[in-house]
């Protein structure tokens, strides 16, 4: 047999399959009209488990293969059955209701002092506003819970140094509205009091920034000392001859500093990417990036499921973080963004659908990139 032989019996079976599949799919349709006019829930769980344990046992050495296209068949048709039910109705009328910018932008929380990366980012994107100064990530998400700071301005993740651990995990723990981000070129220097190397006895600053100029700051061979931020490290150096701080030049003009050695950081492209975080949820004109938290059932595949539905209604995944959750043996909160706006039908449907789907969910932003 030739490999053209082959083919044509691939063909004559995929002819038979998608007939098959549409009589299927019409069939999820009828589901739906006995689910609505019977208030039952889309998703039935137990039932799907079923079915793909007795097809895997049917599959025999395509087993998983087996489970993996019924389950695909399965999320479609669940899907499917979402639209025509108009699933999410919660999150569908706090989209609907949501306005464009916040109401007040009079007080912001941010890290660090006058002279931190944070406050860059703030006066960037809100010049008008008040700043509060915190020297815990903790502090800022607080203030914005009790309505003391109108909004809170964080950083997630730098290019080189990686995700900002503690601040996802109080993204999951408050489940803020994220209405705003900016990226900020970060050239860090290093600076102290006098001007002088041979005084430096250690070097202060927050420990990601700390990462962020390894290379340099492994060859001096000086204790490195950990900070709240940037800009408290160079607070520390005006104060003691013997420290120097890696912090941002203006952070160390601001602080009467000499630099010693400007754009010590490991890489010339060196970024952070900050979010703006608000009780209310707000979404601007031409939203282009949205941000989730949920988890899901502790079962094989499970995560893989909820992933290959934006692979199949064609969105891209630009960050997926995860934390466990307290109390849990090996159960975790994940966090997500991807591009899209809430105002595309087959965005809000796929929302939807896995709002009524997860266990927990939460919708927490659609925003834009401010560059």
């Amino acid at each position: 047999m030739e490999l053209s032989d082959i083919r044509k019996e691939i063909d004559a079976i995929d002819a038979q399959l998608l007939p098959l599949f549409i009589r299927r799919m019409d069939c999820a349709k009828k589901v739906a009209e006995i689910k609505k006019r019977d208030g039952s829930p889309v998703y039935n769980a137990a039932r799907e488990k079923e079915i793909l344990d007795r097809i895997s046992a049917k599959a025999g050495q395509y087993s998983g293969a087996a489970r993996m296209v019924y389950g695909t068949i399965f999320r479609e048709s669940r899907a499917l059955q979402h639209r025509m039910l108009g699933s999410g109705q919660k999150l569908r009328c706090r989209i609907t209701a949501a306005p464009k910018e916040p109401d007040r932008v009079q007080n912001i929380a941010c890290l660090g002092g006058p002279g931190s990366y944070s406050y860059a980012v703030l006066t960037a994107l809100y010049p008008q506003a008040h700043p509060s100064f915190f020297s815990r990530f903790h502090d800022i998400f607080r203030c914005v819970q009790e309505g003391t700071a109108d909004l809170g301005i964080i950083p997630v993740e730098n290019s080189s140094a990686g995700s900002v651990s503690e601040v996802y995990g109080l993204l999951m723990q408050y489940c803020f509205s994220i209405i705003a981000a900016k990226t900020l070129n970060i050239h860090h220097c290093l600076a102290n009091r006098t001007g002088r190397p041979e005084d430096v006895r250690s070097i202060h600053s927050k420990e990601i920034a700390l990462m962020q100029c390894s290379k340099y700051l492994n060859t001096l061979q000086i204790p490195l000392a950990p900070a709240s931020s940037t800009s408290s490290a160079a607070e520390q150096a005006a104060k003691d001859n013997s420290i120097a701080a890696v912090c941002s030049e203006s952070a160390a003009l601001q602080n009467g500093l000499t630099i010693l050695k400007r754009d010590i950081q490991n890489h010339d492209n060196n970024a952070t990417r900050f979010v703006v975080i608000s009780k209310n949820l707000c979404i601007p004109d031409h939203a282009e990036k949205i941000s989730l938290c949920f988890n899901v059932a502790h079962t094989t595949g499970s995560l893989n499921a909820v992933l290959s539905r934006f692979a199949s209604a064609g969105m891209n995944l630009t960050k997926i973080e995860s934390r466990p959750i307290a109390g849990k043996d090996f159960e975790y909160d994940f966090y997500l963004d991807f591009t899209g706006n809430v105002h595309d039908t087959k965005v809000l449907e796929l929302l939807c659908s896995l709002e009524d789907e997860l266990p927990r969910f939460h919708f927490l932003g659609n925003y834009c990139e401010i560059k």
